[in-house]
């Protein structure tokens, strides 16, 4: 019997921040049925470990509205440390007028994605930036 050749694709890891129980577990949910591997922080505090502590993956997925640190706090942090400069990071927020949506972009978002979303056109979104 041959054996099997090994995977060349490397599993993709996701950050999801996100303090609302049902999106956060639906976002898991989603991303998982895509071969992700993901991570869930439930407010800015476990946000902020994660980013002074961790490897940073392929992708963050960023309430704008959290407990301790906002979204835009964790953005401005994480876009400063040389080793997260190029991750993509996505802002999921209720909050979508265009003053939010510019600063968040400035400060370094990759891209916004209003609430309440659509989980199949999130997923085409998120594939299109971060193939398998």
């Amino acid at each position: 019997m041959a054996a099997l050749a090994p995977s060349s694709t490397a599993v993709r890891r996701a950050l999801v921040v996100e303090d609302d129980g049902a999106i956060a577990f639906l976002l898991r949910f989603l991303l998982e049925r895509h071969g992700w591997q993901v991570s869930v922080a439930e407010d800015g505090l476990q946000a902020m470990q994660a980013i002074e502590q961790g490897e940073p993956p392929q992708l963050v997925l960023m309430d704008a509205m959290l407990p301790v640190h906002d979204g835009l706090t964790l953005l401005a942090r994480l876009r400063s440390l040389p080793q997260w400069k190029d991750v993509p990071v996505v802002m999921l927020t209720a909050k979508g007028d265009e003053p939010f949506v510019a600063k968040a972009m400035a400060t370094g978002a990759t891209d916004f994605v209003a609430k309440p979303f659509d989980a199949l056109q999130l997923a085409e979104r998120l594939e299109k930036l971060v193939p398998a």
